[in-house]
């Protein structure tokens, strides 16, 4: 394969680029910056970029937004996040906007090289390697969907409350009781975590959450 290496690391970068070159890999670019590692990739064109997260200058996610540049501009090439981190925001874009030819590796979970190679090679060909751990953390900082808990009754009285209606509207719009229509809203309200105590009507914090959804 012909790779581009980015790391702040000189002693990591320098180990990956003999680690590779000992496998018959040939590493065009080795860089400690992310606004290198676009321009080494549009200046080599190679198979795959090996892109740690937090690089220069603010050392907090220019990594993974250079990936998600990468694989913008060069669907081509593949891209193996390696780092310390989960980065939850850029980190979920990249991997929701690419099917294949990307995988998102933690340093200190690698505990072969072999395993380290593999992974490498398989988002190279187009396949992908994402570490469970970062799976799990991805997923359980998952925005859930504010509706889930509703029933589907509860649901067409909080669609009536967002076309304007009152509650003795929505019992006739839905030949319902008042009594019933009022349970329904106060179930909703509680679902919805609606407190009484921030000086804001329930009732349209409600219609927001499900506008929003």
């Amino acid at each position: 394969m012909r790779l581009v290496i980015a790391d702040d690391s000189v002693l990591l970068r320098e180990g990956l680029v003999r680690l590779l070159e000992e496998e018959g890999h040939e590493v065009a670019a080795a860089v400690g910056d992310a606004e290198a590692l676009v321009a080494e990739v549009a200046r080599h064109g190679p198979d795959a970029a090996v892109v740690d997260v937090r690089m220069p200058p603010t050392h907090t996610d220019e990594g993974l937004r250079a990936a998600l540049d990468i694989r913008a501009g060069h669907p081509r090439v593949a891209v193996l996040v390696l780092s310390q981190y989960v980065e939850r925001r850029y980190a979920t874009e990249l991997l929701a906007g690419s099917p294949g030819g990307v995988g998102y590796l933690l340093k200190d979970r690698v505990s072969e090289v072999g395993e380290f190679l593999a992974a490498l090679e398989r988002v190279a060909a187009g396949g992908a390697a994402f570490d469970p751990e970062v799976v799990r953390r991805l997923l359980a900082h998952a925005r859930p969907d504010p509706l889930a808990r509703l029933t589907p009754r509860e649901r067409d009285v909080l669609e009536q409350m967002a076309q304007g209606w009152n509650n003795p509207a929505i019992a006739e719009r839905l030949h319902v009781s008042l009594s019933a229509v009022e349970k329904h809203v106060n179930a909703i309200f509680d679902k919805l975590d609606l407190d009484h105590g921030t000086g804001h009507s329930r009732r349209v914090r409600a219609v927001l959450r499900y506008l929003g959804a």
